[in-house]
């Protein structure tokens, strides 16, 4: 972890986005959730259109469900160091127009192939490293989290979006109207790119970009504990989302039609302490505390949550904090490593980011499954507190390195 700012107060910064800043936000956030619909929209009805296809079998099921995030952990790391070499805006708009014609491709599909292909294109367009690049280019370092957190409030509203629009549409629409409303969103990107988004800043002879090794990146000393992290936190949201949904249904027989509630109630709930989170970080000597405290409070969380399963509100409470925690995370990880990359490598950098976010989502729900088999959905929570301590150990060690 790079070396922390020395104390900053309100007397020595200004920790109020600027017009420009608000106007870069607002757009790249509106970006952002076209792509978090992308992969959120489907989640709940995807399945069971493949699984009504006359030549569905389980695990043609599961290549449909899961296409679109091996595709978009492939392209990744390209599209982030593609960003550093021809720019941000170029590479996001590509990734959208992927998007619409994936989505196109989802409207007219009538066969699992065209379903596969069309979330394959969906997936192809891996433009966050880009975005998440063009927003760091455009804000100043003590407001770069606060700027971040509104991107990680558009994944989790686009999240809770997603669970409360998705069985609505399909039902009102059949899964070629999701995939309709989904080119929607990809216009509307578009649209957000052209009229709202900040233009590239020159970052030099872009040629030198091209040559950077992807390995030295990903190697570089103050970086490693942002890719570490990144993973852990997907990690362990996967497998919380694994694992709550079985223990509503299961456990506390709470019907699938009232879980949208449930997720919405907990998310506005967690913008509380998340709000918290994100001024002490701005106001301290040593942000680094804050971060291992946000840390050790979701692995505490997610050990409560194997002790307190089978009782709803005391549940719900602990969720919150959990939400609250890594909303904060989801902010502050891509804010910290967009702050220590060198400029000329942070779309590389967050490519790499990227693709230990979307490992960590891979792996959360494999490990999670092997550990439920044997030990129920309570231990999975005990696997992800194990997780998030040895995170932060890992912070611990690169702080005292730095």
């Amino acid at each position: 972890m790079a070396a922390e700012d020395p104390l900053v107060t309100s007397e020595s910064a200004d920790f109020t986005l600027n017009p420009t800043e608000r106007r870069t936000v607002a757009a790249l956030a509106g970006i952002y959730a076209t792509r978090m619909l992308g992969l959120f929209l489907p989640l709940t009805v995807l399945s069971l259109y493949v699984a009504s296809l006359p030549e569905a079998t389980p695990v043609k099921v599961g290549w449909a469900m899961g296409a679109y995030a091996l595709v978009q952990t492939v392209f990744q790391v390209p599209f982030g160091r593609w960003s550093d070499r021809f720019g941000r805006r170029p590479m996001i708009a590509i990734g959208l127009v992927l998007f619409f014609v994936g989505s196109l491709v989802g409207v007219w599909a009538q066969s699992f192939a065209g379903v596969v292909i069309a979330r394959v294109l969906q997936g192809a367009g891996s433009m966050s490293a880009a975005v998440t690049a063009l927003l760091a280019d455009h804000t100043r370092d003590q407001v770069r989290t606060r700027a971040m957190a509104f991107i990680g409030i558009s994944i989790g509203a686009s999240f809770v979006l997603s669970l409360v629009i998705a069985p609505v549409l399909d039902t009102l629409l059949g899964m070629h109207g999701v995939f309709g409303v989904m080119a929607l969103m990809a216009l509307i990107g578009l649209a957000l790119l052209y009229w709202g988004a900040p233009n590239d800043i020159e970052q030099g002879d872009r040629k030198v970009a091209a040559n950077i090794s992807l390995w030295r990146v990903a190697c570089l000393p103050n970086l490693r504990g942002h890719f570490v992290g990144v993973f852990a936190l997907h990690f362990i949201l996967a497998g919380t989302f694994m694992s709550v949904p079985q223990l509503l249904v299961n456990a506390l027989h709470l019907p699938k039609s009232i879980h949208w509630q449930i997720y919405l109630g907990v998310f506005l709930v967690s913008l509380l302490g998340t709000a918290v989170l994100i001024r002490a970080v701005e106001r301290v000597a040593h942000p680094h505390r804050i971060t291992i405290s946000a840390i050790l409070l979701a692995g505490f969380a997610q050990a409560l949550l194997a002790l307190l399963s089978a009782q709803l509100w005391p549940m719900l409470a602990v969720f919150a904090l959990y939400f609250a925690a890594f909303n904060f995370l989801e902010a502050r990880l891509p804010a910290a490593l967009s702050k220590a990359a060198p400029p000329a490598e942070r779309g590389a950098a967050l490519g790499v980011f990227g693709t230990c976010q979307s490992l960590g989502s891979a792996c959360g729900p494999v490990a999670g499954g092997m550990i439920a088999a044997r030990f129920g959905y309570g231990g999975v929570f005990w696997l992800s507190a194990c997780v998030a301590l040895l995170w932060a150990l890992v912070v611990t060690q690169s702080a005292a390195d730095a």
